[in-house]
């Protein structure tokens, strides 16, 4: 699970044996051990939360709606290779 980027203590990044067939465009984003998944479109939203706090939630979904175009190229690049 490459992280595509790191910041403030956020790892994002995508599994790359996800499920067959692949779902929607997702990232993942960890701290402190703590996980969640957020749909990358058609707009970002929450799919699924362990244990992240809320003020982690809303600061990580802040920082997937920032880099959203770098999520959907990098998800774009591992789903073809």
């Amino acid at each position: 699970m490459p992280a595509i980027l790191r910041i403030s203590g956020f790892r994002f990044f995508f599994y790359t044996n996800e499920g067959r067939p692949l779902e929607s465009p997702h990232i993942h984003v960890m701290k402190r051990g703590d996980e969640a998944k957020f749909w990358l479109t058609p707009v970002v939203k929450l799919a699924r939360d362990d244990n992240l706090d809320f003020r982690e939630l809303r600061t990580s979904a802040e920082i997937i709606k920032q880099n959203q175009v770098l999520f959907l190229e990098a998800w774009s690049d591992r789903r073809y290779r």
